[in-house]
């Protein structure tokens, strides 16, 4: 029975951020290279609407490992809507066989994540979110580190109910099936969740898949975790 080889295609939206791009994808590459030699891996940066040099640093360090494409939407579901086509467009193999995993360029993976990514897709799992951790609390009111890590919620089975689009993985098939990546500005995340469960695949959680993400205070995309985050000050205890 022939074998057929894994694809990982790792999408990655960016606007201004110029800053904190370079340690995303430089923390990508490294987990790229923990894959087995017979899994091919290709990311595609998405740089949407900006004004900084966020395309030249993807370019310059992507190299050949991937590509960047530039939109001009303002908005994090079409930059991922748009990298996920890329990608798909990049690869000629199975789509069962191909995994989307998807971050978010103020974010760091462990050098594991794309490993564990992997394990995730080979045991036929539809989808997966995983959790996210915060880099530092320095914008944010000293207790804040608290009252964030009281409320994050993770089960004793190690499953959890969040969403996160800097931490989902997606196998191709599933993600066209589902409508993919809805187009908007905010709240991705939960759209692509709620088309993936309404067309009857069943996504799951996994507490094992973690990222680190910035803890500014203000986010590129409104309503989104910088927001949540920054909920948090002057809450009473």
């Amino acid at each position: 029975m022939k074998v057929v080889p894994w694809h990982i295609g790792v999408l990655v939206p960016a606007r201004n951020e110029e800053t904190l791009l370079p340690r995303c994808i430089s923390s990508l590459l490294a987990a790229r290279e923990r894959l087995p030699h017979n899994v091919t891996c290709d990311i595609v940066v998405a740089i949407d609407s900006s004004t900084d040099r966020s395309r030249e640093i993807a370019e310059a360090l992507l190299g050949r490992n991937g590509t960047v494409v530039v939109v001009n939407a303002r908005a994090v579901g079409t930059a991922r809507a748009v990298a996920a086509k890329v990608a798909l467009e990049r690869y000629a193999g199975s789509l069962k066989h191909c995994w989307l995993a998807n971050t978010d360029a103020d974010c760091e993976v462990p050098t594991h994540w794309l490993a564990d990514h992997l394990g995730i897709a080979r045991q036929g799992v539809d989808a997966v979110a995983g959790i996210v951790d915060v880099d530092s609390f320095a914008e944010h009111d000293a207790l804040v580190p608290e009252r964030f890590r009281l409320s994050y919620q993770i089960h004793a089975d190690g499953t959890h109910p969040h969403v996160h689009g800097a931490n989902i993985g997606v196998r191709a098939d599933a993600y066209l099936l589902s409508g993919g990546w809805p187009a908007i500005e905010s709240a991705e995340d939960h759209g692509l969740w709620r088309r993936l469960r309404d067309s009857g695949h069943k996504p799951l959680s996994a507490s094992k898949l973690r990222v680190t993400t910035s803890g500014r205070k203000i986010g590129r995309a409104p309503h989104g975790f910088a927001d949540a985050l920054a909920a948090h000050n002057g809450t009473p205890v």
